[in-house]
Order: structure tokens, then C-alpha cells, then sequence
């Protein structure tokens, strides 16, 4: 009885042991973090430009139709950031009757989540509202970094 007694306990500080030795090799592992990210060698920085026309946005004024198209261009630059970003959802879809073509389509989607993308530059061209953006890679892993520690 008493050696059946020793083996549990041996058994037991092994296996608390076993757990201390994996929880401290991990944590000498700074390279790891709590989103599973690992800090990559280099940040890129990426940058999107968006355009609107300015006559095509319905409006009263002139006045209004730029602030439209200003804000057109905007969403444009960031749609074209999301793909940079996440890629494309392409849908393709064509409609045989009699084995003749009737209808033919391509939709393409996207949802995505964009943070930490500023404005670089919006300015007029002509008829057309121009918006640049940028986003550092740096700052995307700062704010993953940031919602692990939480």
C-alpha cells in the first residue's frame, strides 16, 4: 500500500513538473502572443486611392455634390484597401436556354473590417474627387497586439 501511495505521488509532482516546464518554455517565447501573431520581419505599407465624379452625384448644389463625391471617393479608397487586404469574393454565373447564352453576370464582394487607415490626401481633379489612403502593417499588428492583452 505505501508503494502504491509513493508511484501516485511520484506521478503527481511529474506531472505538475511536466506542466511548470511547458508554461515556462512558452513564455521564454516572446515572439508568441495571445492572437497567435508572430511579428513579422517587416511592416509594409500599404496605400489605396479612391475616385468619384463629381457631376454624376445627385445634389441640389455644387457644393453638395462635392461633398458627396468627396465622401464617394473615401469608401472607394477603402474598398480598394479591403482587397489589397482580404482579396476579392468573384461571382460568375451565365444562363443557358436551348444552349443559347441569355444572361451572362460577375458580382464581385467583399466584407471586411479595416483599422488604422488614415487619410493621406483628398483633393479635387478636374470633374473627380480623389482620396489617398495608407495603412501601416505596423499599426494592424499594434492593435492585435493590443486586443490579446485585454
Amino acid at each position: 500500500m505505501k508503494s502504491l501511495v509513493m508511484v501516485m505521488g511520484l506521478m503527481l509532482i511529474a506531472g505538475c513538473g511536466t506542466n511548470f516546464l511547458t508554461s515556462t518554455t512558452i513564455s521564454k517565447n516572446l515572439y508568441y502572443t495571445d492572437t497567435g501573431v508572430n511579428e513579422p520581419e517587416d511592416f509594409p505599407v500599404l496605400r489605396a486611392t479612391g475616385y468619384a465624379v463629381i457631376s454624376r452625384q445627385k445634389g441640389p448644389s455644387e457644393t453638395e455634390k462635392e461633398i458627396q463625391a468627396l465622401r464617394a471617393s473615401k469608401i472607394e479608397a477603402y474598398r480598394e484597401l479591403a482587397e489589397q487586404l482580404y482579396g476579392l469574393r468573384i461571382k460568375g454565373s451565365t444562363v443557358l436556354v436551348d444552349t443559347r447564352e441569355t444572361r451572362d453576370g460577375v458580382t464581385t464582394e467583399i466584407d471586411a473590417i479595416v483599422q488604422g487607415a488614415r487619410v493621406i490626401r483628398q483633393y479635387p481633379l478636374k470633374d473627380t474627387y480623389v482620396t489617398e489612403l495608407e495603412l501601416d502593417s505596423q499599426i494592424v499588428y499594434n492593435l492585435y497586439q493590443m486586443r490579446g492583452a485585454f
